[in-house]
């Protein structure tokens, strides 16, 4: 009893693919202009092939001979299993040759392609995040205790030169620096005539000037002081680079000490590309591999780099490994955050073996294509491939230089094949 609930759930799941099958191939069959009836009625047949009869309603019900279905009573639909075998190396469960009349074969549009050799190049086509260039940043700190005078810019995100002064800065110990500046420059002056005594005092002329800029007072400010021998109550805090302010960390009146960040600021002229890639692509990226970039905020526009670092570790939920380029940006075009389009080129390996990547069917275990032998024959095929390109495909085992392979109307192929090797199957366990 078992055994045969079993058969029938087999033969129900068989039958349906079956029903699918002659719904799909029905119209291209009525449509081929022929008025002679085996033609019109002809379905994909091969040599050899044995009739079985299915109710469209029920596929469960299959018979040998033309009859009614005893729930529905419809006319069973006859349905076809070939047995014709043709020898293939690399044959998918010994899959039966299904072959086509000329005129579904023109109906269903189907194309065929050759596999030849030729040169495949490796490519990414992935999306990258610009960032900061961590190398452009910078931070500004009070090089001694104080309090923020005058403060020019109040917001972040405004951009600054060099040249631009962010704020005046009090404090008691620069105050004291300058007046010893002063005094020092007023010693070395009276030296003048003593050989001896002006060297000491240029010595500590010298000492204190240094001492003032490491306490970030500028070279102007410094000019300033030894010019007019008076010490300024504020000195200007100036950027050391131009770029965007990122960060602002003060107000003006504060109070501030060495270890506040008072500003942020980000060079934008140079941004960062990272990628990911697949943990299956990481064999053969390495650095100084060529990379297009293109932003969708910017049309028509495109960016050349390389790759020039990759981080040594994969991420353990998407399973990428994350690299990283750096782009020139002296128009400002790209801001930090955006969505590029990249493009990662190897050197083409030339020589290999190749098909169309659409004649390649992915089951998950296993790649299939449906090979075109001739005559309107076809059988399903099992292959091993290699590298895949933006177009085709490196075949490794499986296909030979010069055969055929079906480029689009494959799926209805290799499903009416699959369908009469499993209804072979099936007859022949009925016989035992």
């Amino acid at each position: 009893m078992i055994f045969l609930e079993f058969g029938m759930s087999m033969r129900a799941m068989i039958m349906s693919r079956a029903v699918l099958l002659m719904l799909c191939v029905a119209p291209l069959l009525c449509a081929c202009g022929s008025h002679e009836p085996e033609e019109e009625l002809l379905p994909i047949v091969s040599a050899g092939d044995t009739r079985h009869y299915v109710c469209p309603m029920h596929p469960q019900i299959v018979r040998d001979n033309p009859d009614h279905c005893p729930i529905c009573g419809m006319d069973l639909v006859e349905t076809h299993t070939g047995e014709e075998k043709h020898g293939h190396e690399h044959s998918v469960d010994d899959a039966p040759v299904v072959t086509l009349p000329r005129q579904v074969i023109q109906q269903m549009n189907l194309r065929v392609a050759p596999v030849e050799r030729g040169s495949l190049a490796r490519e990414i086509h992935t999306q990258g995040t610009l960032t900061w260039d961590e190398d452009r940043i910078i931070e500004i700190h009070p090089r001694t205790a104080g309090w923020i005078d005058t403060l020019y810019f109040r917001t972040d995100g405004v951009e600054v030169d060099r040249h631009d002064v962010l704020a005046d800065f009090y404090s008691p110990y620069l105050l004291q620096a300058q007046t010893e500046f002063i005094q020092a420059l007023e010693n070395a002056a009276l030296a003048a005539f003593d050989p001896e005594e002006k060297r000491k005092a240029d010595a500590r002329v010298k000492q204190l000037r240094d001492n003032l800029r490491m306490l970030h007072v500028s070279e102007m400010a410094i000019m300033r002081i030894e010019k007019h021998r008076l010490p300024q109550n504020t000195v200007p805090i100036m950027p050391p680079q131009g770029g965007v302010i990122t960060r602002l960390g003060v107000r003006e009146g504060a109070y501030v000490e060495p270890p506040d960040v008072l500003f942020t600021i980000v060079d934008l002229s140079r941004l960062w590309v990272m990628i990911d890639v697949f943990e299956q692509q990481a064999g053969w990226i390495h650095e100084g591999l060529k990379v297009e970039v293109s932003a969708p905020a910017v049309p028509g526009k495109r960016w050349h780099g390389e790759i020039e670092f990759i981080y040594p570790r994969v991420d353990p939920t998407a399973r990428t490994l994350r690299a990283r380029l750096s782009l020139a940006n002296p128009d400002g075009e790209l801001l930090p955050n955006m969505f590029v389009d990249v493009h990662v080129h190897d050197r083409p390996r030339e020589n290999l073996l190749l098909i169309p990547r659409e004649a390649v069917m992915p089951t998950g275990e296993r790649d299939i294509v449906i090979c075109a032998l001739g005559e309107g024959r076809f059988k399903p095929v099992e292959v091993e491939t290699g590298q895949w390109g933006a177009s085709r495909v490196e075949i490794l085992s499986g296909l030979r230089e010069g055969d055929k392979v079906v480029v689009s109307g494959q799926f209805l192929i290799d499903s009416e094949s699959s369908l009469r090797a499993a209804l072979r199957r099936v007859s022949v366990h009925d016989d035992e």
